[in-house]
């Protein structure tokens, strides 16, 4: 786990070919939001993502990418997309392994995670290529996109945003890195971190230096840590699978909860209402 912390680096790319829809047969809580299963490829790899929207909305609207823990695409991703469609928004739960892989053991978790970091090439095309079919979505605004991530997905949401990638808002939740080698002068939008003050993954001169340079970038930024809070705080599952495998990781639900609100907010200064 703790390689996590490795620093990447990479250019973009993007090379995207849809390939099929098909509807998620699952129950919603609203009817009105509906879930489709998408497969696109990227450099002869498919890719699994999951679209959600609200069908009763009209017109087109603001998109969001959501990447993945170390585990990969899994229902927690695709719970966040349909959270993410109730609020208004189309989301996207990308795939950054390739063909929906997911792990249930923190040793594969890792080897998939790594395959990315060792070729961030790759991972950054994959990423382009998922945020093609989220902004050719026909409810989707393509001007307007956001891309939020979860542990490793921080990490990516992050590198992403040094890159240069055209994103008003990015929103990291207990990332895994928070430096990723790349120049914060090149962030176009807002950055918003939520960080568990306990996490013992991430040094406390990771943090500091993060902010340093993105006070000396001029980014408007805001970095929030929730006291009590460990790795993986968002995620209801995190405590067993912490306990599982003696890792500190952890829910808690009043740290999510708030960082959810304040990502929430972040967003409606961004995009409106």
């Amino acid at each position: 786990m703790a390689r996590i912390l490795l620093v990447v680096t990479a250019f973009a790319l993007v090379s995207c070919t849809p390939t099929s829809h098909t509807e998620d047969p699952s129950p919603q809580a609203d009817s009105s939001i509906v879930g489709e299963e998408i497969d696109y490829e990227v450099g002869g790899v498919t890719l699994k993502g999951y679209i959600a929207y609200d069908s009763s909305q009209e017109g087109s609207r603001p998109g969001v990418l959501v990447v993945h823990e170390w585990w990969g695409h899994n229902e927690y991703t695709r719970d966040r997309a349909r959270q993410l469609a109730e609020m208004g928004y189309t989301a996207l739960a990308v795939d950054m392994y390739g063909d929906g892989r997911r792990a249930e053991h923190p040793e594969d978790a890792n080897a998939f995670m790594m395959e990315v970091f060792d070729n961030m090439q790759a991972g950054v095309d994959r990423f382009q290529a998922a945020k093609a079919v989220l902004n050719g979505h026909a409810t989707t605004d393509p001007d307007k996109t956001a891309a939020i991530g979860y542990c490793f997905g921080g990490a990516i949401v992050l590198h992403m945003a040094r890159t240069g990638a055209d994103l008003d808002v990015v929103a990291a939740f207990h990332a895994g890195a928070l430096e990723t080698g790349n120049d914060p002068n090149n962030i176009t939008g807002r950055v918003f971190v939520a960080h568990g003050a306990d996490d013992p993954l991430v040094r406390p001169e990771a943090i500091e230096s993060f902010k340093a340079n993105m006070d000396a970038a001029g980014v408007r930024y805001e970095f929030v840590a929730y006291p009590g809070a460990v790795h993986a705080f968002t995620n209801p599952d995190a405590t067993a699978k912490g306990e599982q495998f003696g890792l500190p990781l952890a829910y808690q639900q009043e740290a999510d909860e708030q960082s959810w609100a304040a990502m929430q907010a972040v967003f409606i200064e961004a995009f409106g209402g």
